[in-house]
């Protein structure tokens, strides 16, 4: 086991929910739904400079389980990830509900920015609506991630993408469900919030896993690693022969006018298709 990726996991997960998920526990009221699908999404760009080169800053079992059915990690990876994962998500909501409190009138019990759908939905989004968010939702995330890393590492630029995905994610799922698209993010707040958050948590485990899943079979069709990285340039270097003679870059075949054709314009003696008869 790898200690420096494993606590890299840990650490920024519990981050991640502490901060993000402490979003919409603390502040909702003052900041509403764009400063919290913000919260989110900066927090998971932070995280991916800080955590990124170490780790690959999963901090997510849905990114982690894509990048498995990708071949990039092995299985025992894998498991390992998923226990720091959870376990941090458990630990930053711990945190993040000794927090809460400490602030007089805080409802916790039920809520605590825990995830749900039918009467705990904002819209009252029924189970199935639900589920079909919550796994569309999770591909876009997956595959965003899948696609700006080349193996493991987040590197470069590479976390932007990945933290603005999410938080446009966060704009669209929050009036839905509240924004899953990682079980360890609904795992901690639902184990403090009980009630319906606990009951309905299995939604919000499944439905994310299963996105990553299909993530990452739709990335292997449109980035095989036997392909070009740059598919669309590589494209213009091989033009097809019709379009090059058009354009001018390779000479049209030669064809055969045949013995009646009269010569072209300016053409000498002797250069015409009978010359020499």
């Amino acid at each position: 086991m790898q200690t420096r990726t494993v606590a890299a996991e840990f650490i920024g997960t519990a981050l991640l929910v502490f901060f993000a998920v402490g979003s919409a526990v603390l502040a909702a009221d003052y900041i509403g739904v764009l400063g919290i699908a913000l919260a989110f999404g900066f927090t998971l760009l932070a995280l991916a400079y800080a955590l990124g080169p170490i780790s690959g800053c999963h901090v997510n079992p849905a990114v982690t389980l894509g990048l498995l059915v990708e071949g990039r990690i092995t299985l025992r990876t894998a498991i390992e990830y998923w226990i720091a994962q959870l376990v941090g998500g458990i630990v930053g909501a711990a945190v993040l509900f000794l927090l809460a409190k400490q602030v007089p009138g805080l409802k916790t019990h039920g809520a605590f920015g825990s995830n749900g759908f039918g009467d705990r939905s904002a819209v009252h989004l029924n189970t199935g609506g639900a589920f079909l968010a919550e796994v569309v939702l999770t591909f876009l995330l997956v595959f965003v991630y899948l696609a700006v890393t080349h193996k493991i590492a987040v590197i470069g630029f590479d976390g932007l993408p990945i933290g603005l995905a999410l938080a446009v994610i966060h704009l669209i799922g929050i009036p839905l469900t509240g924004t899953s698209v990682n079980p360890a993010r609904s795992l901690g707040p639902a184990l403090f919030a009980g009630g319906g958050a606990l009951s309905q948590l299995w939604l919000f485990i499944v439905a994310p896993l299963i996105g990553g899943a299909l993530a990452a079979l739709a990335h292997q069709v449109t980035h095989p690693r036997q392909g070009p990285a740059n598919l669309a340039d590589e494209l213009t270097k091989t033009p097809y022969p019709d379009t090059a003679a058009r354009a001018g870059t390779v000479p049209p075949p030669d064809i055969d006018p045949g013995p009646n054709t009269p010569p072209s314009p300016g053409a000498g003696p002797g250069t015409g298709p009978g010359a020499g008869l």
